[in-house]
């Protein structure tokens, strides 16, 4: 939770994966959504952290500092744009936040071949999200993610997919799905954690 635009977009997401981190890993997972305000010392307890959000993203200066100190002491931020837009509020804002924090060339294409894309299931690249076939936003297929490295690990991993959107939906819903489009947010936590 951020102080500055609708960082509460997609409440259904989180509850979705971790269902799937349930179904598909051994992975212990406190079933609770936890909420911590980015502000806190508490994001320090936290091995992976999502961010989001439509509109203007305007950290406060303790923000800053708690997410450079997370990013830096080993913590994983998954920062996706719900407005799958390059020229969007969000995306705008939120690229200078981290060229603020982590300096003007921070953020690089992650190449598709990054371990990421086959930390659990495997994949050739970030997978394609119905609101980037559907016009909405930049009415662009995003070729690649975005990521600030730091000692050659993610640190803050960037998308303009909207992932949260395409997964924010009640989880027993994954049936009517030929292909559960959550695993690749599996692939995502399980790197988080083990990258």
């Amino acid at each position: 939770m951020y102080e500055s635009g609708d960082w509460d977009a997609d409440q259904r997401m989180p509850s979705n994966l971790l269902n799937s981190i349930v179904e598909y890993t051994t992975i212990p997972v406190n079933t609770t959504e936890n909420i911590v305000p980015l502000s806190s010392e508490k994001v320090y307890q936290a091995p992976f952290c999502y961010i989001t959000g439509h509109k203007l993203v305007q950290f406060t200066d303790q923000e800053k500092k708690v997410f450079e100190n997370y990013v830096r002491r080993g913590g994983f931020v998954f920062a996706d744009d719900c407005n799958h837009d390059i020229d969007g509020l969000f995306a705008k804002s939120f690229e200078l936040q981290m060229k603020e924090i982590f300096g003007e060339e921070s953020l690089v294409k992650l190449p598709n071949d990054h371990p990421l894309y086959s930390s659990f299931f495997e994949f050739d690249g970030p997978p394609t999200t119905s609101q980037e076939l559907n016009g909405w936003g930049d009415d662009l297929v995003h070729e690649y993610l975005k990521a600030i490295m730091i000692n050659d690990r993610i640190g803050v991993l960037y998308s303009n997919k909207d992932y949260g959107c395409e997964w924010d939906y009640d989880f027993r819903n994954k049936r009517w799905y030929k292909n559960d489009n959550t695993r690749f947010g599996v692939n995502i936590v399980v790197h988080a954690l083990t990258g």
